[in-house]
């Protein structure tokens, strides 16, 4: 694999640091800059995906931290973490909302479409929410992946591009032992890995 470097775009989240433990432990390795990283900087790193972390932020606020463009446009997977997710939504023109509450705690997730993310995992699972904006509206050539009482669009993809996108948190649910989170993560990884042999 090229460097077998994850980038992780870390636009505040306080699970940054667990996401690359994650990936890490699945002996991959993470290098964590900040979300407004230059394309130059990013071409240079050649990463074998990137991830977009959470964060406490709105798409909406001014000053609202955002990755370069690029980074969808490099050829690898890309996988968005609930802000990020958002962030992927509204750049790439889908449409994100302000919820009308914070959701925060357990969810149960419908699985829709197990490849490439749910590969080997139930259909119904648990998962950790943590936001206050919803991603409302797809952009083109995505897909959702995954549904909740509460959202349509708790994953979703663009599989031809392999950008995907999640509301919920797997890294704080395999700091708590969940297996299918962990079984995510291997998923992303060996997109990565596939991608890259080519």
């Amino acid at each position: 694999m090229r460097h077998q470097v994850i980038l992780i775009l870390d636009f505040g989240s306080q699970y940054t640091q667990l996401i690359a433990r994650r990936l890490r432990e699945l002996g991959v390795k993470t290098m964590i800059e900040r979300g407004d990283l230059g394309r130059d900087r990013i071409a240079a790193l050649a990463p074998i995906a990137v991830v977009l972390s959470g964060g406490p932020a709105s798409v909406f606020e001014p000053g609202a931290i955002a990755p370069d463009p690029a980074v969808f446009a490099l050829g690898v997977p890309v996988l968005g973490i609930c802000y990020g997710m958002h962030l992927m939504g509204h750049m790439l023109g889908g449409a994100v909302s302000a919820s009308p509450r914070r959701e925060y705690g357990l969810a149960e997730l419908e699985v829709t479409v197990a490849e490439p993310l749910f590969r080997g995992t139930p259909t119904r699972q648990r998962v950790w929410m943590s936001h206050g904006d919803n991603l409302t509206a797809l952009p083109a050539g995505f897909q959702s992946i995954g549904r909740t009482d509460s959202t349509a669009y708790a994953a979703i993809a663009d599989l031809e591009r392999g950008i995907l996108g999640l509301q919920f948190h797997p890294e704080s649910m395999a700091r708590g032992g969940s297996p299918e989170a962990t079984l995510l993560f291997e998923a992303f990884v060996k997109s990565a890995a596939d991608r890259v042999a080519g």
